[in-house]
This record gives C-alpha cells, structure tokens and sequence, in this order.
C-alpha cells in the first residue's frame, strides 16, 4: 500500500508480472514495456531470495511457497481463487484508474487490502502468492521446483479472466480484451 503511494506515480505500483500481463492484455502498456518490466520484476524477486538464503542458509526452502496438503488442493483453490487472488487482483488494478477520482485517492488502501484479504484467506493453504516471481524466485534460488507448476499456471489463468471479467462492465474500449497488446 506504502509503495503504491511512494513510486505509483513513476512505475505504476506494478511489481508483479501478472498485473504487467493484465495490463497489456487490457491494452494499458505497450508490448516494448512488458519484458523490461517482468525482468526488473524477476531480478528484484531473485536479489530478495537470495538475501533470504544468504541470511539463512540451513533453512530448506526459505521464502517459497509451498502447498499446505496434496498440491492439487492448492491447485484447486488456486484456479477458483483465481477469480478471487490474482483475477480479483487484476481486476481492482485495472479498474483504479477509471475509476471515480474519490476511489481513486485510495487505491493504495483498495489494492492493500485486496493482497491482505487474500493473503489472510488463502495463504495458509496455497501460500497466495499472488505474483508469480514470488513464488518462481525462491523456488530457484532453493532448488525446490516440485509445486511451481501450481503458482504459475494459476497466475497466467487469473489474469487472462481479469481482463475480459473488466472489460464486460466498462465502456468500450477501457479493457481492450479484444486484442492484445499495442
């Protein structure tokens, strides 16, 4: 939330390539803007990762996201919840800036609190990583691979449901799901 007020305003307060993806499905960036925003995003989500792993270096899997239960539960409420976590996610970035401009004031508030909502509900049974660096990174840097098929399929299919979901109740033209990219 802190940050979406700090740099929004130079960065677009989207660190997370699933919102980078929604955006330019939604026709909000340009197609030259998506790789150098998802490798800043990936490169930020490994330094972190390997700071974890750097500060503990006997911890098995420090700061992944690991299923809690069989992996197709996760999967499971990862895919429906994708309406829910990275779709709902999704959606609420895509609607701030068309938005009323009182709404508006408080998208860091509204965007926060969807991440803590779905991080309270979702994370101790999925981890509700909601970014798919986030689980991608410290999969890597851990070597732990086994579930992050979960994470990333899940991403990809709540983001492409996000902007269609935004663009069936706006004017036309807001979410251009029509086509992709510019």
């Amino acid at each position: 939330m802190t940050m979406v007020y700090t740099v929004g305003n130079v960065s677009g307060a989207h660190w997370n390539p699933a919102v980078t993806l929604g955006l330019w499905v939604a026709q909000r960036i340009p197609r030259r803007d998506v790789l150098p925003f998802i490798a800043a995003q990936v490169a930020g989500a490994l330094r972190a990762s390997l700071l974890l792993f750097t500060m503990f270096p006997h911890h098995p899997t420090p700061g992944a996201t690991i299923p809690f239960g069989p992996p197709w539960h996760s999967f499971i409420l990862e895919v429906i919840l994708e309406v829910g976590l990275t779709g709902v996610l999704v959606w609420v970035i895509l609607e701030m800036p068309v938005t009323e401009p009182v709404v508006r004031a408080l998208s860091g508030i509204v965007v926060g609190g969807v991440i803590a909502l779905e991080a309270l509900f979702a994370g101790p049974i999925s981890g509700a990583s909601m970014n798919p660096t986030r689980s991608l990174a410290p999969a890597l840097v851990s070597g732990n691979l086994k579930d992050l098929w979960i994470y990333m399929a899940a991403r990809i299919l709540g983001t492409l449901f996000a902007v269609p979901v935004c663009g069936s109740i706006r004017p036309t033209g807001c979410c251009c799901s029509g086509g992709v990219g510019l």
